[in-house]
């Protein structure tokens, strides 16, 4: 019997993934050339000037990992305030900008697309 030399897992170390600038910051994304994964996993530094912006494909699911005093989300026409530990769904279609510092992950299904971020 032959053995496979395949893994069947896969690792990404956040330390050694490149930052690419996108409109809330610095995003580092991760697992976009695994096939049998249907998403991307991003970890992002956003800045003060993020700006507002929406995907018409895109669904991404923020888990605060830091924020700034007064950190808050737009979500449409509405302001929540965030802090770490709170997570929120935006579906496509929803125009989102974070408001202050943070640091996320961001979960985005299906795989993230650069061609999806569309600004107003």
């Amino acid at each position: 019997m032959q053995e496979s030399t395949q893994k069947k897992y896969h690792v990404a170390d956040f330390a050694q993934i490149e930052g690419t600038a996108c409109p809330c910051g610095t995003a580092r994304r991760a697992f976009a050339d695994v096939d049998d994964f249907p998403g991307t996993l991003h970890v992002t530094e956003i800045s003060e000037t993020a700006e507002l912006h929406y995907h018409r494909k895109l669904t991404e699911t923020y888990y605060f990992l830091e924020c700034g005093e007064d950190a808050q989300m737009q979500l449409d026409d509405e302001i929540i305030p965030v802090h770490a530990g709170m997570s929120i769904v935006i579906p496509p279609g929803v125009r989102h900008r974070a408001i202050g510092t943070m640091k996320i992950i961001n979960i985005v299904f299906p795989k993230f697309d650069p061609a999806d971020e569309w600004l107003d």
